[in-house]
């Protein structure tokens, strides 16, 4: 196994725990995506929702990353990020129910 197929598994394995509700896998993503760390490129847009969706969640540390990346989008990238990140808590709301 190559280390780029293992970098991808690890990171497929956060996106499957983050999207299942784990608030820690949510911020890990924002981590991720804010830096550009774990084979992900810097995407603030996704930042910002995983950071948005772990504080939903009740992370401690998420809604002030949420805030300091947010002072580096537009405005309409930051709607975009809350649109998607309704969408995943409503997709992942429906399945707990």
């Amino acid at each position: 196994m190559t280390h780029e197929t293992m970098r991808q598994q690890a990171l497929d394995r956060r996106e499957y725990y983050a999207e299942a509700g784990d608030p820690d896998a949510c911020f890990d993503l924002g981590m991720a995506c804010s830096t550009g760390s774990g084979g992900i490129a810097v995407d603030l847009v996704a930042a910002h929702k995983w950071f948005n969706i772990a504080a939903a969640m009740g992370h401690a540390r998420a809604a002030e990353c949420r805030g300091e990346i947010a002072e580096e989008m537009s405005a309409r990238e930051v709607v975009d990020a809350q649109r998607q990140a309704r969408a995943l808590l409503a997709t992942h709301m429906r399945r707990a129910a």
